[in-house]
């Protein structure tokens, strides 16, 4: 007898996030539901044809409208939101009373801390909420887990990751392989670091440097908001350094930086000829065209470098991931890191491997997630130095 999972949204990540429960989330039954129904028939369709088997079906859902949503929840086991995250507290509050664990992507670390306030509530339920998972944050800190668990005595945590186009198109030299909105939130405000033992807020676009990242040669890398999400608070007392950055092929940081410093990212509206507009909304009309395609051979490479002691000595840990688009099945690296991570949480919450409660995504077993990432084909290397 297979689970019976509910994926809400059935975009680039969700599909993805179903198809690997199909493949190896012991899955008997997967709906799909979605605002545009026949994205989510066409979703399920997709599925099915890779897998050689009926187990996912593609139905309509406002997750707005609170009784079609709990009648859509009944009977499963997994749920998982990827919708936008200002969902994610109802819907959550919806599983509670449905009685469905679910897994999430996060996007909003505020809300993130309301849902993780529903700890008692659903440990009383027995379900568990996990939300923030996915490629960053999710797959990013849990390698920071890794290599801070690699050593006796961790002190600084680096991470780094990106997605970038296997075959950079100047000038842009970039694409967009998850929502537009998204990649201007993390671009946008400022990140929560560990700086000298203590918690620390540093702008978006700052502290550039260059790292060499074989096969991709050069890169820059810049402090982006989002990806720690609530890490820093997990690690406090624990570490006395730690930072995530992007990376992106020479030249974004100044074409994006001067975006930023335009105020292109604000969404407070602003009289243009009379009219009221949002600078927001106007930025991504002009950018979507020309940083998305409906088909993108990516790359997603991450790095997760933990300094201390080891056996007595300073000690290096570097852990190294690259994925990349998949022309068997059409995935890109973004998608199977994204929703692959999604999936194996979701299979984790099935089969009780995740104890009733809310979550945060840097508590679960790293070993265990990258043992199943392997499971994938999804390779990883460990590397150990001792200046």
């Amino acid at each position: 007898m297979g689970y019976h999972y509910i994926i809400l949204g059935s975009g680039r990540q969700g599909t993805a996030a179903a198809y690997d429960l199909a493949k190896f989330g012991e899955a008997e039954k997967i709906i799909l539901a979605d605002f545009q129904v026949d994205m989510a028939t066409q979703a399920a369709q997709r599925i099915n044809r890779l897998i050689g088997r009926e187990v996912a079906q593609g139905i309509f859902l406002d997750v707005t409208d609170a009784p079609s949503l709990a009648a859509c929840l009944k009977g499963m086991d997994v749920a998982l939101s990827a919708v936008t995250y200002y969902h994610n507290l109802a819907i959550s509050r919806a599983c509670l009373k449905a009685g469905v664990s679910l897994c999430d992507m996060g996007g909003n670390t505020e809300v993130v801390w309301q849902q993780l306030e529903l700890n008692e509530p659903a440990r009383q339920a027995g379900i568990s909420l996990l939300p923030d998972c996915g490629m960053g944050p999710g797959l990013i800190n849990n390698m920071g887990v890794y290599v801070m668990d690699a050593l006796d005595t961790p002190r600084e945590v680096y991470l780094y990751d990106a997605g970038l186009p296997r075959d950079p198109t100047p000038p842009w030299n970039y694409y967009c392989t998850f929502h537009l909105n998204g990649l201007t939130n993390e671009y946008d405000h400022e990140a929560t670091f560990i700086r000298d033992g203590k918690i620390s807020l540093v702008p978006t676009f700052t502290e550039l440097e260059e790292i060499d990242f074989p096969p991709l040669g050069k890169l820059e890398a810049f402090v982006i908001s989002g990806s720690m999400s609530t890490t820093a608070a997990s690690h406090l007392g624990k570490l006395q350094r730690y930072e995530n950055k992007v990376l992106r092929y020479p030249g974004h940081f100044q074409t994006f930086e001067g975006f930023k410093r335009l105020g292109l990212f604000s969404e407070e509206s602003i009289e243009v000829d009379g009219r009221m507009v949002n600078p927001r909304h106007f930025y991504h009309k002009l950018l979507e065209g020309k940083i998305t395609a409906p088909q993108v051979e990516d790359v997603c490479i991450m790095r997760a470098v933990g300094l201390g002691l080891k056996d007595g000595h300073e000690t290096r840990i570097t852990l190294d991931l690259i994925d990349q688009y998949d022309p068997q099945t059409g995935f890109t690296g973004m998608e199977r890191l994204t929703g692959w991570h999604c999936a194996l949480m979701m299979g984790f919450q099935a089969r009780g491997e995740i104890a009733p409660g809310a979550h945060r995504v840097e508590t679960v077993s790293a070993s265990k997630i990258m043992d199943e990432l392997t499971k994938r084909g999804i390779k990883w290397t460990v590397t150990v130095t001792r200046p």
